[in-house]
């Protein structure tokens, strides 16, 4: 969370410093500092601030680096249900991560359940203000860059379809930026334990995006559930 983030949280509340530094439990010169990004934001005071100003999940602090620890299908599930994803609605989570973590979390992973992967095009389409660079940088450290550019290429194609030449704008820039730094070596959308039999299949009869992006799967647009927001 920067400080122009936690300034407009603030307004967008209605509140006065004095009245979000009580809040906050912090002084009203402290938060005044904050906002004009004289002293840098707090892990833990961001994560309140986000939650006391309701603040969107965007606005969570990043980590420096991506990390390369394996996440199960099932914690990804809550951490989309907790951004609003509709594909997991009977499930309850409240603590939001960043989405932009959450994505390339569960890009970086090795195998994760099909329902998981359905839902990470409309989490690029549901928040195209996610810190990209930050991804962009990350993925191309994990060797993830393709996952993610076919991700957004979809998120964009849904955008385009709803006629939100915002969002779909925002996509294809993204797009384009990981377009340079495609890899040319053959890769799945985190479901790298599938046979030399499937893999054949998928490399004959998957889209044209999944082969641009040299990925072996069947994912399309049109085909996802929960593709609108």
């Amino acid at each position: 969370m920067t400080g122009q983030d936690l300034r407009e949280a603030r307004r967008k509340k209605g509140w006065t410093q004095e009245e979000s530094a009580e809040k906050l439990g912090v002084t009203q010169a402290y938060l005044s500092m904050l906002e004009r990004g004289r002293r840098a934001m707090p892990y833990t005071l961001a994560r309140r601030a986000v939650e006391t100003l309701d603040a969107p999940p965007t606005a969570l602090p990043l980590r420096a680096s991506a990390s390369e620890t394996p996440v199960e299908s099932e914690k990804l599930s809550l951490q989309l249900t907790a951004l609003g994803y509709p594909g997991f609605a009977h499930l309850r989570a409240r603590t939001r991560r960043n989405p932009a973590e959450v994505l390339l979390t569960a890009l970086n992973a090795a195998d994760l359940d099909s329902r998981v992967t359905e839902g990470l095009p409309w989490l690029a389409l549901a928040y195209p203000e996610m810190d990209w660079d930050w991804m962009v940088q990350n993925a191309k450290l994990l060797d993830r860059q393709n996952r993610l550019g076919f991700v957004a290429t979809l998120a964009s194609q849904l955008a385009s379809k709803s006629a939100d030449s915002r969002r779909a704008g925002r996509l294809r820039e993204y797009v384009g930026v990981l377009e340079r730094s495609r890899l040319v070596k053959e890769d799945t959308l985190c479901q790298d334990s599938l046979t030399e039999a499937e893999r054949k299949w998928l490399r004959s009869n998957r889209p044209a995006e999944a082969a641009h992006w040299n990925l072996l799967t069947d994912m399309q647009a049109e085909n996802l559930p929960h593709a609108t927001l």
